[in-house]
């Protein structure tokens, strides 16, 4: 199953939406796809959708899934990263009025670059070459779960442990 989450921003992302559902449609997919499509207009014709889903809904789908398609937003790729797995995350873009600015799009290729735990998409057009060959790509990747917190509470443990 592949599970597509655009998150809850209030502006489209029928981008996203429109090509996962022709990919599905032109069997390029073959797996059931599971979308959460939020404020998009695009209504999927091939795909299992929803607007919003709770947030057990989204966990447990992000589990069940073979690949998380998500967008830019930091709550949505770090889940799949949680639980061991590696997402495709397709940014918001001002240009195709997703958003109000390119922050996802910046913010995701530093994250790719310094990580090398997510797979950043700009271009939807690649999305069937990407979603084909994921389990290729996920070879050249790391699951890193960097945790500011912990490295907080390492370094506080070993200053108390100095006085």
């Amino acid at each position: 199953m592949i599970f597509v989450t655009v998150g809850t921003h209030e502006q489209q992302f029928n981008r996203l939406i429109q090509e996962i559902d022709r990919l599905k449609g032109d069997g390029v997919i073959r797996d059931a796809v599971v979308m959460q499509t939020g404020f998009s207009t695009y209504e999927p014709k091939h795909c299992k959708w929803s607007k919003l889903i709770s947030y057990e809904n989204m966990e447990a789908n992000i589990k069940k899934a073979e690949i998380v398609i998500t967008h830019g937003g930091p709550a949505s790729f770090i889940a799949p990263l949680q639980i061991g797995k590696i997402p495709i995350v397709v940014p918001r873009q001002k240009k195709y009025e997703e958003h109000v600015n390119d922050h996802q799009l910046d913010f995701c290729k530093a994250v790719e670059e310094r990580m090398g735990n997510i797979i950043v998409v700009e271009d939807v057009n690649t999305l069937q070459d990407v979603i084909l060959g994921y389990a290729e790509i996920c070879k050249q990747k790391e699951i890193r779960n960097y945790s500011s917190n912990k490295e907080f509470n390492e370094r506080l443990e070993k200053l108390v442990e100095e006085l």
